[in-house]
């Protein structure tokens, strides 16, 4: 699955789990984005700032989210061992993995998809360090993804998350951002 490169700018509408608007800005080896957005009786800012080596697995990570509580920042850091620390504190719970996820992101689908050589019908495991939109707790989301379908503009993907007992189907552009998330987004730049 060959992916074009990222475009320097996009954006996203967030409507079914949340109404709000999602932008993001991209450069080699940084995504930096914010999503405003309500969801049931919350209202929420997040912004992420992602760092990420060459093989796009993530090397570090800076949130803030403002809430009516106050505003809030976590900092994440991986190893090259996949061991995590979050706010200087070691999260052996992490251990394994190598992408970021954000609850308030549509984006950060797009790590493993740059990372992993993924061959249509194959399922792979890729845990990730899962931020939460409303208060920045980092847990640890089991997910699964699974080629589908390939070609020159988009990229199909099974989603499986068991931390959520969700599944879906991912829809990609070519560069391997979403296109289409099920009740999460749709991009609209």
């Amino acid at each position: 699955m060959d992916l074009r490169a990222l475009p320097a700018a996009a954006s996203w509408t967030h409507r079914g789990a949340r109404a709000g608007f999602e932008v993001l800005f991209a450069a080699p080896g940084r995504l930096r984005g914010r999503t405003a957005a309500r969801e049931d009786d919350s209202t929420w800012f997040v912004g992420y700032d992602i760092t990420v080596g060459a093989d796009w697995a993530t090397e570090a990570v800076k949130a803030v989210n403002s809430t009516v509580t106050g505003d809030h920042e976590v900092v994440l850091t991986r190893s090259a061992a996949d061991r995590w620390v979050v706010d200087g504190v070691a999260r052996p719970d992490l251990d394994g993995c190598r992408d970021v996820d954000f609850e308030s992101s549509a984006v950060t689908n797009t790590l493993p998809v740059h990372r992993l050589p993924f061959v249509p019908g194959a399922a792979l495991d890729v845990p990730a360090a899962f931020v939460r939109a409303d208060d920045l707790t980092v847990l640890r989301l089991e997910q699964r993804y699974t080629l589908t379908s390939s070609d020159e503009q988009r990229h199909v993907f099974h989603y499986e998350s068991a931390t959520f007992d969700f599944a879906c189907e991912l829809v990609f552009d070519a560069s391997g951002l979403v296109l289409d998330y099920p009740g999460i987004a749709t991009r609209d730049r």
